[in-house]
This record gives structure tokens, C-alpha cells and sequence, in this order.
């Protein structure tokens, strides 16, 4: 595991709280947490809802401004830009035709 200012991440996924919402938070080794999306508790499992009270206790963020602030270490890091992770990903520009 690489550690980035005492965080230590590997690839995969967590629950969080993001903003004060619940959320799927997405993280890479070299890059720490790059990625989340806003999720509802009724749409999991009552086992996989045991899960996400297991992960809001450890993982709690703001985001703001492209960056994550981890409520809880106090610890700050720049989100990357797409093309970073997924470098495969080409943005097309499309002209726009009048």
C-alpha cells in the first residue's frame, strides 16, 4: 500500500459520507480518493447496509472545489483530472454545425 500523507489507499471502493450524504467514494493508490457518487440506503441489502455503517464511522468528506478534505485526519488532496485515471478515455470536441 502506498501511503500519501499518512493515508494509505489501495484500488477499490468504500462508503463515506460525503458533504453529509451518503456516497460511494472511488480511490486508487497513486492517486487517493478521485471519484464519488451520491447513493440511497434503500436501494442495499441489510447486510450491505451493516457495511456502510461500518465505513461512514471511517471515511467522512467534504468536497469542494475539486479537492477532498477528510473530516476526520484533517488531511486534504487535489482530485485528479479524468485523463489522469483513465487515460484511455479520449475527449472529442464535436463542431457545432449551424
Amino acid at each position: 500500500m502506498e501511503s500519501k500523507k499518512g493515508l494509505e489507499y489501495n484500488d477499490g471502493w468504500s462508503f463515506a459520507k460525503v458533504n453529509g450524504r451518503l456516497a460511494e467514494i472511488h480511490f486508487q493508490k497513486k492517486y487517493g480518493v478521485y471519484s464519488h457518487c451520491y447513493i440511497r440506503r434503500g436501494e442495499y441489502s441489510k447486510q450491505e447496509q451493516r457495511m456502510i455503517d461500518e465505513d461512514i464511522k471511517k471515511c467522512q468528506f467534504i468536497y469542494r472545489k475539486r479537492y477532498y478534505f477528510d473530516k476526520l485526519t484533517g488531511i486534504k488532496s487535489k482530485a485528479p483530472k479524468i485523463e489522469e485515471i483513465f487515460p484511455e478515455i479520449k475527449r472529442k470536441r464535436y463542431k457545432r454545425e449551424l
